[in-house]
């Protein structure tokens, strides 16, 4: 998979919020002053030659949907973050934004929380997938 440019996932943002929807949606979601149509357009088209889109004709418009979903790309991006600024290593990453944002013991011990109830879900979601 690549990495999207700025203007792809701002619209890939908008499209998966919207599940789909054709240029005109896309580009009534962004904020003023808003890109232009056939910008919007040709976008779409590049994000579909990347595979990220896919688009059927309905009636005289093509209707986008996203072929790739957000939780995918999210995965993608962070593992490229963690692997090209951290060495692949998380713990240093966590560390970073720790001292970043300059969390507190109750903060951190949030975060280990959370993040053992949505280890805890997904595996009951996915009982086969090994971790």
């Amino acid at each position: 998979m690549k990495s999207l440019t700025k203007a792809e996932e701002q619209i890939m943002q908008i499209l998966w919020e919207l599940n789909e929807g054709v240029v005109k949606d896309v580009v009534e979601r962004f904020d003023e002053p808003r890109p232009a149509y056939t910008t919007v357009a040709t976008v779409l088209k590049v994000l579909e030659k990347k595979g990220f889109v896919g688009s059927k004709k309905v009636g005289n418009v093509n209707l986008f949907v996203p072929e790739i979903s957000k939780k995918e790309y999210t995965g993608f991006q962070f593992t490229s973050l963690l692997k090209n600024y951290f060495d692949g290593s998380f713990p240093k990453m966590a560390t970073f934004f720790a001292k970043q944002n300059n969390l507190s013991i109750d903060e951190l011990e949030e975060i280990m929380k959370i993040t053992e109830e949505e280890i805890k879900k997904e595996k009951e979601e996915k009982p086969w997938k090994r971790y």
